[in-house]
């Protein structure tokens, strides 16, 4: 993590923004359940009554996580403004999800998007695809709230003497509280106060850092375009993972499997009304996603024009470059204040959907307990118990690159999803419903054996292709599994 700075003057002003925070979202959950009965379709669905517009707006926030906010600024010292080309790629594939998943989807009208699997091909196809998402999205969010966790803990818990622990505990325990009353009914106005707050401080931020490069909007532009940063497409290095080919289909794909096939996400769009609605939610989220993903690579760019200019020494790891510059003092304690206030709602709306998507995908489709309002509650504590275990697992191994490969184990497994989806979706095929557990753990493997065998020996490294890869081969496999089977055989 990054040497952060502790500013003194600002902790009790820290400290109160961050109660004045958790207090709205409080607000907002006990509005959302005033008076209604706590049913488990509210907590999955919204009662299908969610605002289409609202939820489009929640969504770039949610997909924006604590780690997003510090990375995508980051890479710009080491790849340009490259990663558009994957922006680009994710618009693509959020048509797709409209125009594909979405009806399969609204067709089912169950509370969780795998149901599509138990119906399509059969009991172990689903439960597997359920488990896959339930391992993915239990790490990955765990991962992310402890990067905002050790950035909290510095900025205000250590001074009052608080141990990690009960930080962690206490973050959990705030984004439980509002959450656990209505569910996905409350995180979608949530995540609407938590997406405009994360961009009014990604504005802020860039506003801040200009004032300080002493220049004028116009100018800093100037300056912004002028340098060797701002730099969008790569098309002559194949062996690049910064290839345009590579990124641009590869955002495509990770937009199908880390928004389409994710439980998390979807669940948002299964709260809207009609499909019409959902299908517009996500042409308005996908393009939105451009813009904001634009302006972190602009605030990356200015953040290093103003280090060259001030001859600042940078940290070696590119996620350390915004925390740093907007905590030690470089650009006022504003900065510092706006960043608290950028990450928190990040991290937030990151993790309040993804306990949310977790409690219900275990009800609905581990337990087959969909109704059972008692069993619901327990499920969401004992998640919550479970990310607070995990958590505690990073800190004591305190090593980042654990938490790099997290990610990239998280990656790999929705190659399966992503596979068993596509020759639902794709083909009329049947599967042989006992191979699948076995295929979507073996495919993974074949890909990091893959992985290991061409950068030590063909001198090529993958990138996000390995994603398409880990699908295709679960397809394949799961197509030729079913090739022997008669038709009466096949789930429908």
């Amino acid at each position: 993590m990054c040497r952060i700075v502790r500013m003194p003057m600002n902790i009790y002003v820290m400290a109160a923004l961050l109660l004045a925070y958790f207090v709205l979202l409080m607000l907002i959950s006990s509005f959302q359940g005033k008076g209604k009965k706590q049913s488990n379709d509210s907590f999955f669905r919204g009662d299908r009554q969610s605002p289409w517009i609202v939820v489009a707006i929640g969504m770039v926030g949610a997909s924006l996580s604590g780690v997003s906010f510090v990375s995508v600024p980051g890479m710009v010292r080491s790849s340009s403004m490259l990663y558009m080309q994957t922006v680009l790629g994710f618009f693509v594939g959020y048509i797709l999800i409209a125009k594909v998943l979405l009806p399969a989807y609204y067709k089912l009208n169950a509370p969780s998007i795998y149901v599509y699997l138990r119906q399509r091909f059969g009991m172990r196809s689903y439960r597997t695809g359920a488990s896959f998402f339930l391992i993915s999205k239990l790490i990955g969010a765990a991962a992310r709230l402890y990067v905002v966790a050790i950035i909290l803990q510095t900025f205000i818990f250590d001074a009052f003497h608080v141990p990690f622990v009960l930080t962690v505990a206490l973050i959990i325990l705030m984004i439980w509280l509002y959450t656990m009353r209505g569910g996905i009914k409350t995180i979608v106005w949530t995540d609407l106060l938590q997406t405009i707050a994360l961009v009014s401080a990604l504005v802020l931020i860039v506003v801040q850092l200009v004032k300080n490069l002493d220049m004028g909007a116009a100018e800093a532009w100037k300056s912004l375009t002028a340098s060797d940063y701002f730099r969008f497409f790569e098309w002559q290095d194949w062996h690049s993972k910064q290839h345009f080919v590579k990124q641009f289909f590869s955002g495509i794909f990770i937009a199908l499997v880390m928004t389409g096939l994710d439980q998390d996400m979807m669940q948002k769009n299964l709260s809207i009304n009609n499909l019409k609605d959902a299908q517009r939610n996500i042409y308005t989220y996908g393009f939105a996603f451009i813009p904001v993903n634009f302006l972190f690579l602009c605030l990356g760019g200015l953040l290093l024009i103003f280090a060259q200019e001030k001859g600042i020494v940078l940290p070696a790891a590119n996620d350390d470059i915004l925390p740093v510059l907007a905590t030690q003092g470089y650009l006022g304690s504003m900065a510092a204040i706006i960043f608290l206030i950028g990450i928190v709602a990040a991290a937030f709306s990151s993790a309040d959907s993804a306990l949310t998507a977790l409690t219900t995908s275990f009800c609905v489709d581990i337990l087959n307990r969909s109704e059972d309002v008692r069993l619901r509650r327990v499920v969401h504590v004992l998640i919550s118990l479970l990310m607070l275990l995990i958590i505690l697992v990073f800190k004591a191994v305190n090593n980042g690159s654990l938490i790099d490969a997290i990610y990239v184990i998280a990656g790999y497994t929705y190659g399966p999803l992503l596979g068993l989806f596509a020759l639902g979706l794709c083909t009329k095929a049947p599967l042989n419903d006992r191979w699948t557990p076995y295929v979507a753990v073996a495919a993974p493997l074949v890909c990091a054996l893959l992985q290991y065998v061409s950068t030590h020996y063909w001198g090529y490294v993958f990138g996000y292709e390995l994603l398409m890869m880990n699908g295709l081969i679960t397809f394949l496999v799961l197509w030729w599994s079913g090739k022997h089977l008669n038709s009466k055989n096949i789930s429908v």
